[in-house]
């Protein structure tokens, strides 16, 4: 049975005070038919995404729209250029993440820029400055390297579809367009949904994917 958007915001919140990362008395929920906003303040740039990630793990769920602020406690506070330094740091010990890439600090916001291979290489370096103190935001500028073939790229994204995730499979459409693939039709869940766009990123030769996948 379908839950009202009341009885979702509920659970929602209880969800987020369950959650010991999440501090949920600064953040505000309100839900549309489905589409969840998260309002406030949160006090590190890691809570951002770990009220998300509660959010998500609600049935009902459909879309979330993050609208929170990060506002440093005096403890978590960092200078830019100390921020630069546990940056640097953090990419260089990262085993998954190419010497390439390369990232700047601006009040507490950190870029990420370089050219990689593979999307998970991209991802890996947001995620290991991501917890770093003193981050408000970290904005990944990080590009991909077209390789020399995308050929069959819909065919080898269905086939790793149907080994990964059988029982949405069907429901997932795939259509590719040069190093483009397009993601369209339904899944059951948030896992689902991510598990779908990381076999469309492993074919090889892919450097951009569409992800418009809605929860079922």
């Amino acid at each position: 049975m379908s839950k009202t958007d009341n009885q979702l915001k509920e659970d929602i919140e209880q969800e987020l005070r369950w959650d010991p990362k999440v501090n949920a008395a600064q953040i505000g929920v309100s839900v549309d038919k489905g589409v969840v906003t998260l309002l406030g303040a949160v006090d590190t740039f890691p809570e951002k995404w770990a009220a998300e990630d509660a959010t998500k793990r609600v049935c009902g769920v459909r879309t979330v729209a993050q609208d929170l602020t990060v506002k440093l406690l005096s403890d978590h506070v960092r200078s830019d250029s100390d921020i630069a330094a546990a940056t640097q740091s953090a990419l260089k010990w990262d085993v998954y993440v190419p010497n390439a890439v390369t990232a700047k600090v601006h009040q507490g916001t950190i870029i990420l820029e370089g050219q990689v291979t593979w999307n998970y290489q991209r991802e890996a370096a947001a995620r290991a400055v991501r917890y770093l103190a003193g981050v408000v935001s970290v904005l990944n500028a990080i590009t991909l390297k077209p390789q020399t073939s995308a050929s069959q790229v819909k065919d080898k994204v269905v086939a790793a579809l149907q080994r990964h995730a059988t029982a949405d499979a069907k429901s997932i459409h795939v259509n590719s367009s040069g190093s483009k693939v397009t993601l369209t039709g339904h899944a059951s869940s948030w896992q689902a949904i991510e598990d779908a766009a990381d076999a469309a990123w492993a074919a090889p030769g892919v450097t951009e994917v569409d992800d418009q996948l809605q929860i079922q």
